[in-house]
């Protein structure tokens, strides 16, 4: 057993990050299910994320943040990475080559998913007036419900930075809401 302090051996973080997986998978798929309909690729973000969420783990230290916290950090690059590989015409080759194609029930799943964050992705749509900064700081907290200092940490700015940017945003988006319901 490790001491105080310290991280588990090998077989130790194993069943560290599988404890992690467990706990943040749904979370994680569900982000991914506000930015997509296409369920094969909610599932392949989601795989991606966890893939180097694993590679990277032994480096990982919780003292620096949580572990919400820091996938939600590797999904926000996972997506914005798809974003880069879609706008050049890169994505639907790289997922013909080699990856697995879902099943009809694990379509049908993440349909389901999708489905269930269709308000969530009308949301984002109305967001669309914000900064990309302000509309990134308020789909962490107010949407996937992670803690201030959490979504900070996942975008790499100080907690005061995240108040401001929420603030902001917030009030521009109840102008926004306000207006449209005139």
């Amino acid at each position: 057993m490790a001491e105080a302090g310290q991280r588990p051996g090998a077989s130790g973080l194993a069943a560290e990050f599988e404890q992690i997986y467990r706990a943040h998978v749904q979370e994680v798929t569900a982000y991914f299910a506000r930015r997509t309909a296409d369920p094969q690729t909610v599932a392949d973000l989601t795989a991606d994320t966890f893939v180097r969420a694993i590679t990277s783990f032994p480096t990982f230290d919780p003292a620096r943040g949580s572990p919400r916290g820091w996938l939600f950090g590797i999904a926000r690059r996972v997506f914005a990475q798809h974003c880069e590989r879609v706008s050049r015409g890169q994505d639907v080759t790289a997922r013909l080559a080699g990856r697995r194609e879902l099943g009809v029930d694990e379509a049908a799943e993440l349909v389901v998913r999708i489905d269930a964050e269709c308000r969530g992705r009308e949301l984002l749509d109305g967001m669309a007036a914000l900064a990309p900064a302000d509309r990134e700081a308020v789909e962490l907290v107010d949407i996937a419900g992670l803690e201030r200092t959490e979504a900070a940490a996942a975008l790499g700015i100080s907690s005061g930075a995240l108040r401001i940017r929420l603030f902001r945003a917030r009030a521009k988006l109840r102008k926004i809401v306000g207006e449209e319901h005139e």
